[in-house]
């Protein structure tokens, strides 16, 4: 399965905080825990985590269908990050959360390339249209 980005966020978060503790890291130069904090990773989670219970239902194939749920994940991470001030995810953690959607639906089967074309929409704009983030 598609690893998800939270669980890269959250291992950077550990190691720096055990370079903290050891003393290889000022606490002031620390700021993945602020990028992110334990209540983003875990309403991320959530949001990905009833993504990853739709993908199965997908392998149909039915573009209506991909698009609805990839729509469903998108505004609800937009309302994620709106409940952050809207600095959840900068550019960096926009990028891997699309490619998670990405990956997750290729992984179902789902040739995402072929979907896009045929929607007319350039092989990275999958998110676009409900992106706010």
């Amino acid at each position: 399965m598609a690893e998800r980005p939270t669980t890269n966020w959250r291992k950077g978060v550990a190691e720096e905080a055990a370079k903290v503790a050891v003393g290889a890291l000022d606490p002031d130069c620390a700021c993945r825990g602020e990028l992110f904090p334990a209540e983003l990773l875990l309403e991320t989670d959530a949001v990905l985590g009833a993504f990853e219970a739709e993908l199965p239902t997908l392998a149909d194939g039915d573009d209506a269908r991909v698009f609805a749920a990839v729509e469903r994940v998108v505004l609800a991470l937009n309302a994620v990050n709106e409940a952050h001030d809207e600095c959840a995810f900068e550019t960096e953690e926009r990028e891997q959360l699309c490619a998670y959607i990405d990956e997750a639906l290729t992984e179902q089967g789902i040739d995402v390339p072929a979907l896009t074309a045929r929607s007319g929409l350039g092989r990275h704009e999958l998110t676009d249209r409900w992106r706010d983030w």
